[in-house]
């Protein structure tokens, strides 16, 4: 099955030999060696000189980790303009006392100015999605730190499918808090994510925090290249190999090719008479991570997405929630070579192109 989908990705040989290695001590120098590297990568990739504390869980976790050891704020923004700010906000409400949401439609830009209006209201911190994969939109994470940073609010930024395969510049751009996911543009496997913190994070820091997830304690033990709890080891051969890949590829060519990749899938679209899903204003942009589209009347998610995957092998997402059976995504993150992009909008096309929806284009482009 080809996986071209906004995560878990395909995964390279290299790095599915990596985690058939045999199993290392973690309390070990070999470890302690694998753990520095990793992070000390981590850090170029979030574009950042500080800690960079890498959890044996998934981005959800870092999410919380983010918002719950942060959490000595009075009243926190949360963005939702797509299915992971929805769940941003969620997160916030289970432990700072005053959350506000600032909602748009699924898909709809982020209005700057309404979060401005939300931040002068009393917030000292803002949290939001970077690139939402679930609409296929890339927010202004550099617009919207300048803004918290204009009423000294604490920015906290999901970047689990931007950071490895789009541009990110954490201490530049003024973000306290990142996080990434290690399925998405890094290109392992699922069960680790990384959170990136500066200096001024710890102002906000709050001990009540859940145990498994308190940073403080990650921050201590990696004064000796170690974890605190036992660390998912096979998923540390294969993240190291990975961030090897990325720094052979080199960043700026990684995401480069990211962009190129997503920029024909959407070239593709529009010259097949598709509709891109998201709405864009003068500061936001279409994901470089994957491409959601709108599903074209005369065929059905289930007859689109399940004759690709029943006939051809190959695997794309449909919309979340309210959004099911109305878009279709189509991921271009990780290890995605354009061999694997032609090949599946070929077969998309021979679907579409037997049931008179659109006409053969691929030739065009």
């Amino acid at each position: 099955m080809l996986l071209m989908i906004p995560g878990p990705v395909q995964l390279h040989e290299r790095i599915i030999r990596a985690m058939a290695r045999q199993m290392i001590g973690h309390r070990t120098k070999d470890f302690s060696e694998i753990l520095q590297y990793c992070t000390e990568v981590l850090k170029k990739l979030f574009g950042t000189k500080h800690d960079v504390f890498i959890i044996s869980a998934s981005g959800t976790a870092g999410m919380e980790a983010s918002i719950a050891c942060f959490s000595k704020v009075k009243r926190i923004t949360c963005i939702d303009n797509g299915k992971f700010g929805d769940r941003l906000g969620k997160i916030a409400e289970r432990y700072v006392k005053e959350v506000d949401v600032v909602r748009f439609e699924w898909g709809e830009p982020i209005d700057l100015e309404r979060v401005e209006r939300s931040l002068a209201e009393g917030s000292d911190a803002l949290a939001f999605v970077h690139n939402e994969t679930s609409t296929g939109i890339l927010n202004p994470a550099k617009e919207l730190a300048r803004l918290a940073k204009e009423y000294d609010a604490l920015t906290i930024m999901d970047g689990i499918t931007s950071v490895g395969g789009d541009y990110v510049a954490m201490d530049d751009w003024g973000i306290d808090v990142a996080i990434v996911g290690s399925q998405k543009c890094i290109g392992a496997p699922p069960g680790l994510c990384a959170v990136a913190v500066n200096d001024r994070a710890w102002d906000f820091y709050n001990e009540k925090c859940p145990f498994y997830l308190d940073l403080k304690a990650y921050k201590k033990k990696l004064e000796d290249w170690q974890t605190p709890y036992t660390p998912a080891v096979s998923l540390f051969f294969a993240l190291e190999e990975a961030l090897k890949i990325i720094e052979e590829e080199g960043l700026e060519n990684r995401i480069k090719r990211h962009r190129e990749l997503s920029s024909f899938v959407r070239e593709w679209a529009l010259k097949a008479g598709l509709e891109l899903f998201p709405k864009l204003n003068e500061f936001s942009s279409y994901s470089n991570t994957v491409t959601a589209i709108k599903m074209p009347e005369g065929i059905t998610d289930k007859e689109l997405r399940g004759e690709l995957k029943d006939r051809y092998g190959i695997l794309i997402s449909g919309g979340q929630e309210h959004l099911k059976g109305k878009i279709f995504r189509i991921g271009t993150m990780g290890n995605v070579t354009m061999r694997e992009v032609v090949t599946t909008l070929s077969c998309l096309e021979r679907i579409l192109v037997k049931r008179n929806i659109i006409r053969p284009v691929l030739s065009e482009i």
